[in-house]
């Protein structure tokens, strides 16, 4: 094997955490930064938090602050259709009926 092609080994990689945890692992990299670890994260610490990575918390409720409003308007779609129908309904179909309409 070619000993050039092959990424240097760090066996005690520093692997920091935004919480402030740190410890080492084997890595290429010399040094690793996480936003979240198994000490902060909520699933193995039981805590409810939001953990809002790069706005992730935002983007989502104004997405389904955009789809309340898409319902609406397809409601308003949807009455608008059933009027239209009715009024189609209503009118003759055709000059026969137009004609039986008037006698």
């Amino acid at each position: 094997m070619k000993k050039t092609i092959h990424p240097k080994w760090y066996p005690d990689a520093q692997v920091s955490c935004a919480c402030g945890n740190a410890f080492k692992v084997g890595s290429i990299l010399e040094s690793i930064r996480v936003d979240i670890c198994a000490k902060c994260h909520p699933f193995y610490t039981g805590e409810l938090k939001y953990i809002d990575a790069m706005g992730r918390v935002d983007r989502f409720k104004k997405k389904r602050k955009q789809a309340l409003g898409l319902k609406i308007k397809v409601e308003e779609k949807k009455q608008r259709d059933k009027e239209r129908e009715e009024e189609r309904r209503k009118a003759p179909k055709s000059l026969k009926d137009m004609l039986n309409a008037i006698k």
